[in-house]
Order: C-alpha cells, then structure tokens, then sequence
C-alpha cells in the first residue's frame, strides 16, 4: 500500500536547472533552450524547470518565442518555476547610472518570467567597495528591482555567486535591508 501512494505522489518534488545541460545546448549543441521542457520532461521525467538566459537563442520579448516555449512545457506538463539571469549589470555597481541600467535590463526577463508562469527571477548581488558599501548598494538594485517585479507577483532571489555574495552573512544581511517581501 506504501509503494501504492508512492507511486500516486512523489516523496519530493524536484526541478531541472537548465545549466545542467549548458554543453548539451552550448558546445554540442544537440538542444536548444526550446527542446528544454520536451527533455527535461521525456528523458528525465522531472515537470519543473529553471531557465537560464545565457542558454536561450531567442529574445526574452519575442512573442513567438515565448508562445513556442510556453507550448512545449504545456504540452509535455512542465511547469516554468524561474530565470536565472547573468550578465545584465551588476545590480549593486557604484555608478547611478549603470546600476540603474542593471535594474532595467532585468525587466525584459521579468516579463518573460511573468508570460511562462514562474515565480521568480534569480539574480546576482555583484557590486564593489567595502563590506558595508556593497551591502547598500547591492541593497538599491535588488530593491529597486523588487518594486519593479512586486505588480508582476514575481519574486528576487540572489545566488550566492562571487564576491561577497558567497558570505551568508554579508547576502543575508543585504537581503534584509533590502525591506520588500518579495
């Protein structure tokens, strides 16, 4: 009756990150970032993906792009859960401008994030400077980022990726300056 259940229901509900298969898709180029969701969902039998925008071919707010996409993890009973975005500025840079500009140049991923249905975007916490100058920095992007994905109903989530981003102190103690529940 226990094996029964288990069957029924997973004892854990997994994820693929999409960077799992970043050679099949980069250097072998035996997938793309549209054969993600098929699979994911046919080779690995896993119904939960993570995105990565370094991996995608298309543009993140080319409508047929993202209708293709989300019809592929439909069709096969994928659920799109997050972004993960690198290389759109460092959200905590000490220039206004440029980390304005970070926060801007997560936006189009953010509506892409929205269109497939995820809950989340993660990001990095990059800046320069001293511990605590950083830690206000990083703070500002993150949280103007934060207010930008709140009417999406989108979440931040910062990895732990370089710098003093790997401190758990330092991340920790950014993300709660940050002040906003998302």
């Amino acid at each position: 009756m226990a094996e029964e259940k288990r069957k029924e229901k997973p004892l854990f509900k997994i994820s693929l990150a999409e960077w799992s298969l970043n050679r099949a898709i980069r250097q072998e180029k035996s997938m793309t970032n549209l054969d993600f969701p098929v699979v994911t969902a046919k080779e690995f039998k896993v119904r939960a993906i993570e995105y990565v925008n370094q991996l995608w071919e298309g543009a993140p707010d080319d409508p047929k792009y993202l209708s293709e996409l989300k019809k592929r993890c439909d069709d096969n009973g994928v659920k799109s859960l997050l972004i993960m975005c690198d290389r759109l500025g460092r959200l905590g840079d000490p220039d206004d401008a440029k980390r304005a500009e970070a926060v801007a140049n997560h936006q189009v991923w953010a509506e892409a994030a929205k269109y497939l249905g995820c809950h989340s975007l993660r990001v990095n916490a990059a800046s320069a400077g001293e511990w605590d100058e950083q830690k206000k920095l990083a703070a500002d992007g993150l949280r103007k980022l934060s207010e930008n994905l709140q009417p999406l109903g989108l979440n931040v989530i910062v990895e732990n990726h370089g710098g003093l981003s790997s401190n758990g102190k330092w991340l920790a103690e950014t993300i709660g300056s940050v002040g906003m529940d998302n």
